[in-house]
């Protein structure tokens, strides 16, 4: 038998919204019309889900998150967009995610098994991976790309249009102005590269052998010697002995565009200092 659905008499669901098996919504609510929840969401209270926003199934939304507000881009001119949020994504308190812009991609979806504590922000037109996590207080601006398995720290923000790849981990109280490599550390205002995610590489269970093929690579595509797109160049004549880690680095670089600015190593430290390895 699949499981009734709970709504708080208190709560609004307007007609033609889509509800789940098994979804709770909670005292004070409100989900528009053109809302989707996927089987067994759970809104606990006070949340607004609204305009085209799809959230997958086992989703929990905590009180005082904005799902699907119209998007903060003076360019939208009111057409239709969506929100799409994986499934057994976590919502914390007063998280706001936008609705994409009808002059740009039109939508903004966030990946399944999201963690999104307390503040933090998605705005228009962003991708955000899978098993992400964005601690209080961090801030995408419009059209970013956020790989799988990425961490940002608390009151981080993130310029518009930026990518940060797979793996990566950026600390708190960060200003982020540009591209991040996939399983990069980044830092600061304006953020610098303080090395590879060691950590999250060895949590992953990647090899030892692997990790030093990317500490290599690290090496040889920000070594000082050369400018950095002379640097992609020769790295790129080895890349048939790539793993497929490597290459997921060496593709984030040369799939750039012309005018986007790769975080760099900071100065005196192209390496992180963890010698475990």
């Amino acid at each position: 038998m699949p499981h009734e659905v709970s709504i708080h008499p208190s709560a609004v669901v307007e007609a033609g919204a889509q509800l789940g098996s098994g979804v709770s919504v909670g005292p004070f609510c409100h989900v528009s019309a053109d809302a989707v929840l996927g089987d067994n969401v759970s809104l606990a209270s006070h949340v607004a889900v609204m305009g085209a926003t799809t959230l997958g199934a086992g989703c929990k939304v905590f009180p005082q998150a904005v799902l699907g507000a119209p998007p903060q881009n003076a360019k939208h001119k009111g057409g239709r967009t969506t929100l799409m949020v994986g499934a057994n994504t976590i919502i914390r308190e007063a998280v706001t995610m936008h609705l994409g812009t009808d002059t740009s991609r039109g939508e903004t979806i966030i990946g399944e098994n999201g963690n999104f504590l307390a503040y933090s922000h998605i705005a228009h037109d962003c991708i955000v991976g899978r098993n992400c996590t964005f601690a209080n207080g961090a801030t995408l601006g419009g059209h970013c790309e956020i790989g799988d398995s990425v961490n940002i720290g608390g009151l981080t923000a993130v310029h518009q249009f930026v990518r940060i790849g797979d793996g990566a981990f950026v600390g708190g109280c960060s200003a982020v102005v540009g591209d991040v490599i996939p399983f990069g550390i980044a830092a600061g205002n304006r953020a610098k590269l303080r090395g590879l995610n060691i950590v999250g590489l060895r949590r992953s269970g990647m090899s030892r052998a692997e990790i030093h093929q990317l500490r290599q690579l690290y090496l040889d595509i920000f070594s000082h010697e050369h400018p950095l797109s002379e640097n992609i160049g020769r790295v790129g004549a080895q890349s048939e002995t790539f793993s497929a880690n490597a290459r997921k680095i060496f593709d984030f670089l040369t799939h750039r565009g012309k005018r986007q600015y790769t975080v760099p190593p900071l100065a005196g430290a192209l390496l992180d200092d963890d010698s475990g390895e």
